[in-house]
């Protein structure tokens, strides 16, 4: 349960490697979060992630969890609830960029890209709602996309996907809502991080921990959608109505 000062005393995050995710728990431990789970596919990569945040106080563990193995999430995400007995807040944060220009001339590894940042997410999203129902409290927080409000060119199966969690996660949080259960869904926007390296940086681009912060701000004041920077909530409320034709040439740019 969390403190007395509302702060989050244990996470589990889905995608223990993302930067992002990363960035929000350092966050939660330097406001009192004392336990912490990293979930992923690589037990190595996990675990230089866990070393340096482990301390006297605080306890970092990892588990394997893979984004594709949706045939086991329910399964595995029983066992860590189970494990750690109560988790305040959940932090979905896998998924995959991927090129679009290899989607273009490799169907399968496009289903792949849907399957992690979409198919995976509902799976591990509603696995987690079940055993936050269990519980009787507890938030979903989900890294969703400004490309999930419209989708570019350039990147179209990597913003169909992240449209579709995006839609899914606000239905799940309304579903959840009767529950005493809340979703957050973050939008951020081109992010500074390893899997964006060597991309041209996009107009109000941010870092990880400038997102973390405005996560952090969200959750504090209980609302359900966050876009970081804040900024390009009302770049998007123009962008999303563009007509197609002039879409196609500010998204090129």
């Amino acid at each position: 349960m969390k403190d007395a000062l509302g702060s989050v005393q244990s996470a589990l995050v889905l995608g223990g490697t993302s930067e992002i995710a990363l960035a929000i728990v350092d966050r939660l431990i330097a406001d009192r979060c004392r336990t912490v789970v990293l979930a992923g596919r690589d037990p190595d990569t996990l675990e230089r992630a866990a070393a340096p945040r482990r301390s006297g106080s605080v306890s970092v563990s990892t588990v394997s969890f893979d984004a594709m193995d949706t045939v086991n999430h329910a399964e595995q995400l029983a066992e860590v609830f189970a494990q750690h007995g109560d988790l305040d807040l959940v932090v979905l944060a896998f998924g995959v960029l991927g090129s679009q220009d290899q989607f273009d001339h490799d169907p399968a590894a496009a289903a792949d890209a849907i399957t992690a940042n979409y198919t995976g997410g509902v799976s591990a999203s509603l696995a987690v709602a079940t055993e936050l129902r269990r519980q009787g409290h507890g938030t979903l927080v989900v890294i969703s996309s400004v490309a999930a409000e419209r989708s570019r060119k350039s990147n179209f199966v990597y913003g169909s996907s992240k449209a579709g969690l995006d839609a899914f996660a606000q239905g799940l949080g309304d579903a959840l809502k009767p529950d005493g259960i809340r979703v957050l869904v973050v939008r951020p926007g081109f992010v500074h991080t390893r899997m964006t390296a060597g991309l041209d940086p996009q107009p109000f681009s941010t870092t990880p921990q400038a997102v973390a912060e405005a996560t952090e701000r969200a959750l504090r004041r209980g609302a359900e959608i966050v876009w970081a920077p804040g900024i390009l909530r009302w770049v998007f409320a123009i962008m999303r109505h563009l007509p197609r034709p002039v879409w196609r040439i500010v998204s090129a740019r």
